[in-house]
């Protein structure tokens, strides 16, 4: 019985600590969330900022929020810049909904097509001669003067080509959506969508022969960090500078 009392006090401790919690979190969200007007300290020119409401809502505990821009209408020719308009941000009144947008949700192309790139690389180099051709013809039940034929076609590379283009771009977004770059977070949205992918498609690969399986999966998984990894890593970085 005793016990019990005391495990009640804790729930209702615990219950009130991240009640407190979530209204401080919530208070942050209003406090700081949307586009706002600054002068690019730079050129004094107009341009519209977002604060990264989940970074000050992470931090709040320590007692007062780490504030940073989470987004610029100037990035990314500006993204390396030192954030000299963030007492601006802080004090300015931001847009109301749907007035104006803070950063774009943009999609940088040459990441993506390095990425897409170094993918169906890694696939030529993993079905080759000096690693799992000899399992993998033998997987298919297919025979090497076949495998010579299929290796001239063209449409069997155009097609691995178009998949892996899909899935850089898919990464692309996710990240754009979400304002997340880094590889970390790169890694992590290619294997969400890898994820999802093979949950659509379970059916139909669960009854692939065991050796294909292995190593059709083994190129999955390298193919999926390689992508989040060059996407991520470099998602505002490989882009084209204005002057």
């Amino acid at each position: 019985m005793v016990l019990l009392i005391w495990l009640v006090l804790f729930l209702v401790v615990v219950s009130f600590l991240l009640l407190l919690l979530a209204f401080s979190r919530r208070a942050i969200y209003a406090r700081y969330s949307g586009g706002r007007p600054v002068a690019c300290p730079k050129d004094q020119q107009p341009a519209v900022v977002g604060i990264d409401v989940r970074h000050a809502a992470a931090t709040v505990m320590d007692g007062s929020p780490d504030l940073r821009l989470s987004d610029c209408t100037c990035w990314p020719e500006r993204s390396q810049c030192n954030q000299g308009c963030l007492s601006q941000a802080i004090q300015a009144e931001p847009y109301k909904p749907g007035e104006v947008k803070a950063g774009r949700k943009q999609i940088y192309h040459l990441p993506v097509l390095l990425a897409a790139f170094a993918a169906w690389y890694v696939g030529m180099i993993w079905h080759s001669h000096y690693m799992f051709r000899e399992r993998w013809i033998h997987a298919v039940g297919i025979t090497h003067a076949q495998v010579k034929q299929i290796v001239w076609w063209v449409w069997p590379h155009l097609l691995t080509a178009a998949v892996c283009l899909l899935f850089a771009y898919g990464v692309a977004w996710l990240l754009a959506v979400s304002h997340r770059k880094g590889v970390l977070p790169g890694v992590l949205m290619s294997v969400l969508l890898c994820g999802a992918v093979i949950a659509t498609s379970w059916y139909g690969i669960a009854k692939l022969p065991h050796d294909l399986f292995v190593i059709e999966a083994g190129y999955i998984v390298l193919a999926t960090l390689t992508v989040g990894a060059i996407v991520g890593g470099l998602y505002d970085k490989l882009v084209l500078r204005s002057q």
